[in-house]
């Protein structure tokens, strides 16, 4: 039933991306479904339009203007770009401090956000830092308020509800090298902003509310499995930023493929590491009784046992992907992987001997550390994975295809590696021309590469602080040429991009609590410049990274 507009507070939420990517997302789809079951809330949803025209609602057509708050949801820092698009091509002031009280109040929140805001932190009103599913319902029942003014309600929104940040209401300094002096509270409201995040994540199921063949994952229901990873690959946020991890119980995912089976023969499980699931066996058996097809967004290799390459097989599973991430033993070490190459190999084995004809692997280049020869590595590591690959499909007389996915490394907030600078293009590049060339004449070998430039904008937002803001701007002027744009900002990209940061600078992120000690991180830094690997999170009774403290 369509809720009347009369005395609603109306929210649009924004995807910053097409329609095909943002309605396949399950935070989106969550926020959606949360915002509507509440009673004085009215919710509609915007995308970034596929063609030049003006930018409405999926469910009125209604104009952004229309709305008393743009709730945008973003995932992914290039997204970020995508703000100011969206920004312009609805008649929208770029920045907070242009926009009056006649303009919505401007939201953001979702995962790149509680990684690092400051990029935006110029353009957004306020950002709700954390897990949606913990806090909503406190935003909304302040925001509703239609007796407040817009600064009361901010500072009521500061002061009151946990993970609340409103930029406008700390100050930055900086010291004469360009890096942050101070970032300083006015107002009362916190110096610190406490992330929220569920506790308990069986109280809230998530997964598709929407099915579309317009979707990048065509018709096929999304459930979550849990967040976070207990391995702590210290390139990654998932096993960092949502400390703890948690898994969600097996019958709550079984009420989950129950439903889907209702509406699609494909389901894809979604998580940080799926083949840590407690009892995905069970699982799989169940789909495979409901006549589902299942998809994994990851798998571990040391995971791979035969027992649960069986139940892919019995659930139409055609194509494995592995993410050995690095080709050395010691760059595994260094990066905290926890797997080996006869962990890689005998995964291979598996896989395609059990009925899997085709493998993905992901690696990555321009990690701290590496050297040529690692990435020589890379490169010996497939043609070893080829070998046995081509063994054990001639033994099923059937011969699949390896697809290789290299990409440059990013250094990410909250993680061991943010304070390590990406590698510069050049150096990039090189390391690209050593893999494709050692790979350009191997038969049944696909390999694909990131792009860079995509990827340096990418990390000038990840470890970019509020002066990035000018940077995206003008980038929107000159239509994202960033050649042209890297070259006219004030302060170089290399300058975010880059630089090694020392343990002692303040980064921009620094006032977000994710409940993980500093000096944690620090430690981890150290031991992986050692190579030396860390043990799995216990998940509890732990006081090592200081989350469960």
């Amino acid at each position: 039933m369509q809720k009347s507009w009369k005395g609603q507070l109306a929210i649009a939420l924004i995807y910053p991306n097409t329609y095909s990517i943002g309605i396949s997302n399950l935070g989106f789809q969550t926020v959606y479904r949360l915002l509507n079951e509440m009673d004085d809330v009215i919710c509609e949803r915007f995308f970034l339009p596929e063609k030049v025209g003006p930018i409405r609602s999926m469910e009125s057509e209604r104009p952004l203007t229309d709305f008393d708050i743009l709730a945008f949801s973003i995932s992914f820092e290039n997204d970020f770009i995508h703000v100011l698009t969206i920004f312009r091509l609805a008649g929208i002031p770029f920045f907070s401090i242009q926009r009056n009280q006649d303009y919505p109040l401007v939201l953001a929140g979702g995962v790149a956000c509680f990684l690092n805001p400051e990029p935006l932190a110029p353009v957004v009103d306020i950002f709700l830092l954390g897990e949606a599913e913990e806090f909503l319902s406190e935003f909304v029942n302040i925001a509703a308020d239609g007796s407040l003014s817009r600064l009361d309600m901010l500072l009521r929104l500061a002061h009151e509800v946990k993970g609340a940040y409103v930029p406008g209401f700390y100050h930055v300094t900086y010291h004469a090298d360009k890096t942050i002096r101070s970032m300083d509270a006015r107002f009362g409201v916190p110096e610190q902003i406490h992330r929220r995040y569920v506790s308990h994540v069986d109280a809230f199921p998530t997964q598709s509310q929407i099915l579309t063949p317009d979707a990048t994952f065509a018709d096929t229901f999304l459930i979550e499995t849990g967040r976070g990873c207990i391995h702590g690959c210290r390139f990654c946020t998932a096993g960092f930023i949502y400390r703890p991890p948690r898994f969600r119980s097996i019958d709550v995912l079984e009420n989950g493929l129950r439903l889907a089976a209702q509406l699609t023969d494909r389901v894809g499980l979604v998580g940080a590491a799926i083949s840590d699931l407690p009892d995905l066996n069970r699982l799989c058996q169940t789909a495979h009784e409901l006549g589902i097809d299942l998809s994994f967004s990851s798998l571990r290799a040391d995971k791979m046992t035969d027992d649960l390459i069986r139940s892919m097989v019995k659930n139409g599973v055609k194509t494995a992907t592995l993410a050995p991430d690095a080709g050395s033993e010691r760059m595994r070490k260094v990066i905290n992987k926890g797997i080996t190459e006869t962990h890689v190999l005998q995964a291979t084995e598996s896989l395609v001997y059990n009925g899997i004809p085709n493998l993905k692997l992901y690696f990555m280049i321009g990690l701290p550390t590496e050297t040529l020869d690692d990435v020589d590595a890379i490169v010996e590591l497939i043609l070893n994975v080829k070998a046995v690959f081509l063994k054990a499909s001639r033994i099923r007389r059937k011969i699949g295809e390896i697809s290789i996915s290299i990409n440059p490394f990013i250094p990410k907030a909250f993680t061991p590696f943010q304070w390590a600078g990406m590698n510069d293009v050049p150096s990039l590049k090189q390391k690209i021309r050593r893999i494709t060339n050692a790979l350009k004449s191997t038969a049944n070998v696909r390999v694909t590469m990131a792009n860079l430039r995509d990827a340096v904008v990418q990390a000038v937002i990840s470890r970019g602080d509020r002066r990035v803001a000018d940077i995206l701007v003008l980038g929107e002027k000159y239509r994202w040429n960033w050649a042209r744009t890297f070259k006219e900002t004030e302060i170089s990209h290399d300058f975010f991009a880059f630089r090694q940061r020392e343990l002692t600078e303040n980064l921009p992120w620094d006032f977000i609590h994710h409940g993980i000690s500093r000096s944690y991180l620090e430690k981890e830094y150290s031991r992986a410049l050692k190579a030396k690997p860390s043990p799995p999170c216990p998940i509890e009774n732990c006081n090592r990274c200081g989350v469960c403290i």
